[in-house]
């Protein structure tokens, strides 16, 4: 008996909180009283609303859910575009947020069992709306986009003219027209990347708006994403496939034939540059617009959007940097890790949500193995320097393809000495400045050991190829114009900064030690046929020692003329070397030749050459003319 009085009581509570309350909220207030006023009126049942539904309430939600079928139904019937008429649109969504009020209204008290009967009703209906909005949100980018021809509008950030971006007409080199009548060259390159494109009317992507608010309430956010992430990612497919970028896979890209994979190389970089700097942000703009308010459907979608074309950018350059390291890949390659790099920041600021975390994640992925592939073509220089063969000697003496080759390959390499010093150097960037280097002696020092290393294999190499000349001489020929051709090379570029004065000044004095051989292993032996010692000396020996010098003398210039030394300043150095240990020698011994009364009547016979002669043999060396001038 007590338990049913109490049951009355409680009913009689819930009965005064629904008469007397004009809403919802109202009546809940009125409860909590009831519940601190007696402990018996506890919130927990007094507030029970599934328990007990006013029948009179279902009917009411049936006739709501009945007007409601109707008014929608007539738009989910309709055969032409809801939105052609502002008046439909804005009643049919109107319909919409009543059916989505009702559901929100009513879903309290679902356990009710005629309840649920109406609210499963009023979820099929919601589902018919939503697919039907979701159909008109489609048709709303396609016209929108349709309404701009593919000429898409540059909005300068800065606010100073419009630029061209594209147009179907580009092959036949028409002239697209804007809106205030100005003519702009179609195909025209994209100079100045600080500009947006208003994709879409301000009109289209206010209606978009709306229908999005719409679905995202109903719980159909994904839906709305879908809906716009497809349409949008035509336009993007487009973009790229008209900047020239290929759909390529993996194994096609490391197929391709260098030259070709160059000229694609190209391509890319201007592609992902437009990507990242015009077509995502603006992608990006638009997603914000069209979901102002709804920053979890934007984040959605705009990664639904730019996904694909990035991935598909991102899928290239992986490509590049997990194929061939072929040392003559290393400057586009380069080109491309500091494309990438440049981009870091703009990549930060456009994939910036927690949808678009991979994306990020697999660009400075991408972008460091880039890195690692340069690493490897330095690598494979050394073995390429290590497997050049010893074998045919360069005729005279001369400069080695290898020497050539390698140095002008540093040269270039270094005029990118900053993002090698990066490379090298394997620190972690601050993440949000991949541009700033560290300017610390250990990043100098990672790439100096690097090109050091090189510069050294290359040395072993030349002194292994020195050994196959017959002539000793002619081999200190051979070192003295691969080690000055070395030298210069260094001095002359950024290289000389990387390897520092000492390793310049340590070379220089082993370039003249080649040149001391050359003379100690040629020269030498000439001077010392005319060296006389003190006291007097016999003619007969001054006779001989004449025509042994005539003799050597002769095929030395024979043989040297022949030889081969390219720079100038080294030949000349050389010459003057020669002339300084050989002349004084041989005046030397002339006045003393002369001096002897028993020669000095018959000098002509013996005395071939005078200090004149000897001199102008000697300007004939190096000359590579092949034989005495």
């Amino acid at each position: 008996m007590v338990d049913n009085g109490e049951e009355k009581l409680l009913a009689m509570a819930r009965h005064i909180a629904k008469t007397m309350g004009r809403n919802e909220s109202m009546a809940d207030d009125i409860l909590q009283i009831f519940s601190n006023f007696d402990a018996r009126f506890s919130l927990d049942k007094l507030s029970d609303k599934s328990d007990e539904v006013d029948p009179r309430s279902s009917v009411a939600l049936q006739r709501s859910l009945k007007s409601l079928d109707r008014r929608i139904s007539q738009y989910l019937a309709a055969d032409h575009p809801i939105w052609a008429d502002s008046a439909d649109s804005a009643a049919f969504l109107d319909a919409i947020d009543e059916l989505i009020a009702t559901i929100r209204d009513w879903t309290p008290m679902a356990r009710d069992k005629s309840v649920g009967t109406y609210l499963a009703r009023a979820d099929d209906l919601m589902q018919q709306a939503m697919f039907r909005v979701s159909e008109e949100f489609r048709s709303l980018m396609e016209r929108g986009g349709e309404s701009f021809e593919l000429t898409r509008h540059f909005r300068n950030r800065e606010s100073t003219g419009e630029f061209f971006f594209d147009s179907e007409e580009d092959e036949e080199g028409a002239e697209g027209i804007l809106g205030d009548g100005l003519q702009i060259p179609v195909a025209q390159p994209v100079t100045d990347y600080n500009v947006v494109i208003d994709a879409l009317p301000s009109g289209t992507i206010s209606d978009l708006h709306e229908i999005a608010k719409r679905m995202v309430a109903a719980g159909y956010e994904k839906e709305c994403s879908h809906a716009f992430s497809s349409c949008r990612r035509e336009f993007l497919e487009e973009s790229l496939s008209r900047l020239g970028l290929q759909k390529l896979s993996i194994d096609e890209v490391q197929k391709m034939q260098w030259q070709d994979m160059e000229e694609e190389i190209e391509r890319w970089m201007k592609a992902i540059t437009v990507s990242l700097r015009i077509l995502f942000p603006s992608e990006r703009r638009l997603c914000e617009r069209v979901f102002v308010g709804l920053s979890s459907a934007a984040d959605l979608s705009f990664m639904e959007v730019c996904r694909g074309s990035t991935i598909q950018l991102l899928n290239f350059a992986d490509a590049v940097a997990i194929g061939s390291r072929a040392p003559e890949r290393l400057f586009k390659i380069l080109d491309m890790f500091e494309t990438l790099r440049d981009l870091m920041l703009d990549f930060d600021s456009v994939f910036s949500d927690q949808y678009c975390l991979l994306l990020r994640n697999e660009a400075i992925a991408i972008w460091k193995r880039l890195g690692g592939t340069i690493k490897g073509i330095f690598m494979e220089l050394e073995n390429l320097i290590r497997r050049d063969p010893a074998k045919t000697p360069v005729p005279g003496g001369g400069l080695h393809p290898i020497t050539r080759y390698v140095m002008n390959y540093l040269k270039a390499a270094c005029k990118s000495r900053q993002t090698l010093e990066q490379i090298f150097e394997e620190a972690a960037l601050p993440s949000k400045d991949y541009t700033k280097l560290d300017d610390r002696a250990t990043a100098s020092s990672s790439l100096s050991v690097q090109m050091d290393w090189i510069m050294e294999l290359l040395e072993s190499n030349l002194e292994a190829k020195s050994k196959i000349y017959n002539d000793l001489s002619l081999s200190s020929v051979f070192l003295m114009n691969n080690g000055r051709y070395i030298v210069q090379k260094v001095k002359d570029s950024e290289l000389g900064s990387v390897l520092g004065d000492d390793w310049i000044r340590k070379h220089s004095v082993k370039n003249r030690q080649y040149l001391g051989n050359f003379l100690k292993s040629s020269w030498s032996k000439v001077v010392g046929v005319l060296k006389i010692d003190s006291g007097s000396i016999a003619p007969a020996v001054m006779k001989e020692k004449l025509k042994s010098f005539n003799i050597q003398f002769e095929e030395l210039c024979q043989t040297q003329s022949t030889w081969v030394i390219s720079e100038n300043q080294l030949r000349e150095e050389a010459k003057i070397s020669v002339t300084k240990i050989l002349m004084p020698a041989y005046q030397n011994f002339i006045e003393r030749y002369q001096s002897l009364p028993e020669l000095s009547k018959r000098t002509d016979r013996h005395l071939m050459y005078t200090a004149k002669d000897v001199e102008a043999q000697i300007t004939q060396l190096f000359q590579g003319g092949g034989g005495r001038r």
